[in-house]
């Protein structure tokens, strides 16, 4: 089978579109700047949603659905909000079409116009905040804990697939809560809920950190995110958190009775992932053979190949894999049995490399006999022979080697590419060689804007988890006093 990868080292940016498209996770659609995601890649993102959606919930939270038109005028309330996403904005300006009296197709009805034009979902905050003022009225009203599983819209001019597409699936969590103590609480709550999850189930190693002023959500006191190394040195942001403070709440007017009657503002958090996790899952593992999937997130863990000559043989393996199969799902285990007769096994097998399926089996008429079978690992591309008894507690727990390895290895590289500057001149050649940079800054727009400019740079974040560097020091670029390193990376 021609895999028809790029070489990583040779395009990094051509390999991960070849390996989108050729794995059949999506393609781009007719609408420009919009993906297609195909069910093999749609099955990996259920598998994100429902661990995700679990763990949502068993933080008290509770799905809820907003709509995806906000009047215009609700942008405008929050200044902030609106000139962070005035750019992205698709409008609805009217509501019916019409045969052109011209005779040259479908035109905008000019009569349709709407009286108040319509933006197409880029966040939800200013319609869920419209409404959360007709459910709170009362200190009893609170916490109110949201979220909604969503498509937004963000029209953007440079897209990739899963990276930045101009409509994407996303979840995003809105809190409302009778204290600021308690909404920095839920934010910082959030946030961990997100490593944690990209850590154990994405196998994927981040650091937890606040983003900087000129890197917060439009219209947030403060941001905490979880940031990740991709495998070209770049950096790519994982998941928000952030803490509101009463910006929105003052906006939309939401006040609740405290305790002793006296009417305040609520205090809010938003925090979200979307399915940009998709492409930190193949930036991150994947090999020039294709990808590799922590075996959480495969929707396939196993695939079996039979190999034989003949309809007797092949009955008879197919007969000894379907009872295997059995063994396995019993234990949880996924399996695909792959017995298409018009392919060669060769090309099954490169197949199932190419989409990342964990482990493979195969079994011949040798094999058959012998009581054995040939497992083969995605992740290290080993290969070895495995008794048929006991081979599925034996899979099982190779199901939890393989997570742990795949997580090692993206933590091992993340750490390798992660290394201490001091001077302007150092970090101007290190940022060319890619990975985290952590560096005294001196806390100022000014400063952080001058090294975007000049290198494309940004801070992203100011860790609180890992690489925490409190020690005096100077500036890289402005030479003034620092208390903490940063982490300075070209990003996604």
């Amino acid at each position: 089978m021609a895999k028809e990868v790029t070489n990583r080292e040779e395009n990094y940016s051509q390999w991960y579109n070849n390996l989108v498209v050729k794995a059949d996770l999506a393609e781009n659609s007719a609408v420009r700047g919009c993906m297609v995601i195909k069910p093999y890649g749609y099955a990996i993102w259920e598998k994100m949603q429902d661990k995700l959606d679990s763990m949502f919930k068993e933080t008290g939270h509770q799905n809820a659905y907003f709509p995806l038109f906000i009047p215009k005028s609700f942008l405008s309330r929050e200044a902030e909000h609106v000139e962070g996403f005035a750019k992205e904005c698709a409008v609805v300006t009217h509501h019916r079409l019409m045969n052109d009296p011209n005779g040259s197709g479908v035109v905008v009805d000019p009569a349709a116009k709407l009286e108040e034009e319509l933006i197409v979902r880029p966040t939800s905050e200013t319609i869920i905040w419209n409404t959360y003022k007709g459910w709170i009225k009362s200190w009893r009203d609170l916490p109110l804990l949201i979220n909604q599983w969503a498509n937004v819209v963000r029209w953007e001019m440079r897209t990739r697939l899963f990276l930045r597409t101009a409509e994407f699936l996303w979840q995003e969590g809105h809190t409302a809560h009778a204290t600021a103590q308690e909404a920095i609480e839920e934010t910082q709550k959030m946030v961990e809920v997100y490593a944690k999850f990209a850590r154990e189930t994405l196998a994927l190693p981040v650091v937890v950190g606040h983003k900087s002023e000129a890197e917060r959500f439009a219209g947030a006191v403060d941001t905490l995110c979880i940031e990740a190394m991709m495998q070209d040195g770049k950096a790519l942001q994982a998941g928000t958190s952030h803490f509101l403070g009463q910006n929105f709440a003052k906006a939309f007017d939401v006040q609740f009775a405290n305790k002793e009657g006296k009417l305040e503002y609520v205090w809010a958090t938003s925090w979200g992932v979307s399915t940009r996790l998709m492409g930190a899952l193949i930036m991150a593992h994947s090999d020039d053979n294709g990808l590799i999937l922590p075996p959480k997130l495969a929707p396939i863990q196993v695939v079996m190949v039979p190999i034989y000559k003949g309809d007797e043989q092949r009955d008879a393996i197919l007969n000894r894999m379907d009872e295997l199969k059995k063994e396995l799902a019993a234990l949880g285990v996924t399996v695909k049995i792959d017995d298409r007769d018009n392919l060669r096994p060769g090309f099954k097998f490169a197949e199932w490399e190419l989409k990342g399926v964990p482990v493979r089996i195969a079994i011949g008429p040798r094999d058959l006999e012998n009581g054995v079978v040939e497992l083969a690992r995605r992740d290290t591309l080993t290969k070895e022979s495995v008794a048929q008894e006991g081979l599925a507690e034996y899979v099982k727990g190779l199901m939890d080697t393989i997570q742990e390895n795949i997580y090692a290895k993206a933590l091992k590289f993340r750490d390798e590419n992660t290394r201490k500057v001091d001077s302007w001149e150092e970090f101007k050649e290190e940022i060319e060689k890619g990975g985290f940079l952590l560096c005294h800054w001196d806390g100022t727009k000014e400063t952080e804007e001058r090294i975007k400019e000049e290198t494309k740079a940004t801070i992203r974040c100011i860790p609180t988890d890992s690489f925490v560097i409190e020690e005096e020091g100077t500036c890289i670029y402005s030479g003034k006093p620092s208390k903490q390193r940063v982490i300075f990376a070209r990003a996604y």
